[in-house]
């Protein structure tokens, strides 16, 4: 494992032990919010690429990524440019993010929200419940098969949809194995931190239909758009591009997603 991952790995392993001393409120929470929306449904491609656009201030790769950070603001933008989904980074110590954003960005839209973290307990499924996302995020590059497939059924039972990230045809497999109905093929080495759009090239022809396909990562321009929708992507996640973009409703324009 790259040294930045097995780092975030094991500050994430130290934040969930807290969060087990807080587990009986976490569960009351859990039990008692509203019912998510369907990430899935929200995300399946229609006549056009759907866009989860998403909300981070920071990267390990290029740290700080927007000075004016305001969840509020950024949820009501892509609100109002209709993305047909969210995407929130809360991992605390590398991507500076926090749980709190979900619930500002859930002030803002209806739209499906992602919690985007490296998720590797029940506990924090629990805690994705109780601060109202609507989906979590599975990276199978960080879990054994059997951590994965029991994360993937608690996380169902607890009504959330689950995009389970792939990198590899190893990990394809093995997400498919465990039957995801959502897979999302990271563009972005984990252990390099290096982006090639290829591996969406290379994976998304082998996930099958009826399993909503998702590219992450490098998608920059109108040109990554076409060639993702020419693979059959049902659905693009872009961060970085809007987050450095001087004018993120002129961005999303430039990639005219519904070209």
């Amino acid at each position: 494992m790259h040294e930045v991952l097995s780092l975030i790995v094991e500050s994430k392993k130290k934040r969930i032990q807290v969060l087990k001393k807080n587990r009986e409120a976490l569960v009351s929470l859990a039990e008692n919010a509203r019912e998510p929306n369907s990430f899935k449904e929200a995300i399946k491609r229609k006549n056009k690429i759907s866009l989860i656009a998403e909300i981070k201030q920071a990267s390990p790769s290029k740290g700080i990524l927007k000075k004016d950070f305001s969840p509020n603001k950024l949820a009501r933008i892509f609100d109002s440019q209709k993305a047909n989904a969210i995407s929130v980074i809360t991992e605390e110590d590398f991507f500076l993010g926090k749980n709190s954003y979900i619930e500002e960005v859930k002030k803002e839209t209806t739209r499906p929200v992602l919690k985007k973290d490296f998720i590797l307990d029940k506990m924090q499924i629990i805690e994705a419940r109780a601060v109202g996302a609507d989906a979590i995020l599975l990276i199978m590059g960080i879990l054994k098969f059997e951590q994965a497939k029991n994360l993937y059924e608690f996380a169902k039972e607890l009504k959330l949809d689950v995009l389970i990230e792939v990198s590899t045809e190893k990990e394809l497999r093995k997400a498919l194995k465990i039957g995801a109905d959502i897979i999302g093929v990271n563009n972005r080495n984990l252990h390099t931190l290096e982006v090639d759009i290829n591996r969406s090239k290379k994976l998304l022809p082998f996930i099958p239909d009826g399993v909503v396909q998702v590219s992450e990562s490098g998608i920059n321009s109108l040109k990554d758009v076409l060639l993702l929708k020419g693979l059959g992507a049902d659905a693009i996640l872009v961060g970085h591009a809007f987050m450095e973009a001087d004018n993120i409703e002129e961005k999303i324009k430039e990639l005219h997603i519904d070209a």
